[in-house]
């Protein structure tokens, strides 16, 4: 059912493999690799976000340049990150207190530690999904919906949010889910989940798409944060889409059409860059300056003694 996706070798030795299931599409669309079970229906986790930041668009929410990007992000709760979120809720009438995320510690770590030695607590404004949770509210404030039930499935933006993933990936969603935020999330199966960004990354110009996708490249520090592995991937990829998920989720398409997503049934993220890396590679998508992201060290005693590699 699911196929062997990526060994950790530590000393010339097999330690452990993750296992789990890929769909890569070729520019024209069509299927092109698949492993594993690729029809079956997953979560897409934060993967789904860049759809949410263009239902968001779509509701009327005023959108664009690095909010548009923070919107379709996940990001590390950097003082910037927070600045944006704050002005975010501010223009649709709103406070911090408005947002529905869970509170949270900053994943960037220097930031937590000054927090922490400034006695600070965590906060739902620090969360990474607080600027996906800012555009819906903006969202709201902008189509007149309540905003005190806006994580409802049955709320009008949550509809929009379930016909925008379903238009994108050519198929009904199959289950709706709670994602760890507290936002709906919608089921759908591997290979329309890439069919989903890539309509995201070969989108016309001028269209609400092509808006999603351009943020994201030209603000990719807002889609992740410093060091954050979807932003410097996406540097490295000039033009490219990414965006992981939790549970080992992760989707990338090329501005040429290639795109491929991934699902480590395991959960773990450890692995999921490089397979997406060799997948396009396979495709025949140009991966130069990606180098450093298509294996990952294995240390031992502070030293690389081994990698993880891709074994498809």
């Amino acid at each position: 059912m699911y196929a062997r996706l990526a060994e950790v070798i530590r000393s010339g030795f097999v330690e452990s493999v993750h296992f789990g299931s890929v769909a890569a599409l070729a520019p024209d669309g069509s299927l092109a690799l698949t492993r594993g079970a690729v029809d079956e229906p997953m979560l897409p986790r934060s993967s789904a976000k860049p759809f949410q930041a263009l239902a968001c668009l779509e509701a009327g929410a005023a959108l664009y340049g690095s909010r548009l990007a923070i919107a379709a992000g996940s990001h590390t709760g950097e003082d910037f990150h927070v600045a944006l979120v704050r002005t975010m809720l501010e223009e649709a009438g709103l406070g911090p207190e408005a947002l529905r995320c869970p509170a949270d510690w900053p994943e960037d770590e220097a930031t937590r530690r000054a927090m922490i030695t400034a006695g600070e607590d965590r906060a739902r404004v620090r969360m990474n999904c607080s600027g996906k949770h800012a555009a819906m509210l903006m969202a709201c404030a902008a189509a007149g919906w309540d905003t005190a039930s806006y994580l409802t499935a049955s709320h009008p933006l949550q509809r929009r949010v379930r016909s925008v993933v379903q238009r994108l990936s050519g198929e009904k969603s199959a289950h709706t889910a709670v994602d760890g935020c507290g936002a709906p999330l919608f089921a759908l199966s591997l290979t329309g989940l890439a069919r989903a960004v890539r309509a995201l990354a070969i989108a016309p110009k001028d269209t609400p798409e092509r808006a999603v996708a351009d943020a994201m490249r030209s603000f990719p520090e807002y889609v992740g944060g410093t060091g954050h592995l979807n932003t410097e991937l996406m540097r490295a990829l000039p033009g490219s889409v990414v965006k992981g998920g939790a549970e080992g989720v992760l989707v990338a398409a090329t501005p040429e059409g290639h795109a491929v997503a991934v699902k480590v049934i395991d959960g773990g993220p450890r692995a999921t860059s490089a397979i997406a890396l060799a997948t396009l590679a396979a495709l025949g998508a140009d991966i130069t300056g990606a180098e450093a992201f298509t294996t990952v060290p294995v240390l031992g005693g502070g030293h690389p003694v081994g990698e993880i590699h891709p074994t498809l």
